[in-house]
């Protein structure tokens, strides 16, 4: 039975891990964690924000998704929002989800991220 998400992966592109540090803990304010030594010469970074986790692992033949992105749940949206925007991040707000706030952003590398938080 499966009981929660562990992490989810994202690729990244070889030589990225610089700008993927400058967004996902600059930007996000996630903490960069440690990868185990086997894994952590193949490149690439996890990152962290309480139970959350974001692999990001390098793709020789790297192309971002179209459509596929993790959908992160946060609170107090729009305080969020302006974080990511006065960090030099594009923000583009989405109404199409009923009961929720939600706002597309991209990483320095192209991959979709969703941010949502559900109306009270």
């Amino acid at each position: 039975m499966i009981t929660a998400v562990d992490h989810v992966q994202l690729a990244a592109p070889p030589g990225s891990e610089d700008r993927l540090r400058a967004y996902y803990a600059g930007v996000l304010g996630m903490t960069e964690i440690p990868k185990p030594p086997a894994l952590a010469a193949r490149g690439g970074c996890w990152f962290q924000a309480g139970p959350v986790q974001l692999h990001l692992g390098i793709e020789a033949a790297f192309r971002p998704a179209i459509k596929a992105h993790p959908g992160l749940r946060v609170t107090d949206i729009e305080t969020y929002a302006a974080r990511l925007e006065t960090r030099g991040a594009t923000v583009t707000w989405d109404t199409d989800l009923p009961g929720h706030r939600r706002f597309y952003s991209y990483d320095p590398v192209g991959n979709r991220l969703e941010f949502l938080e559900p109306h009270v």
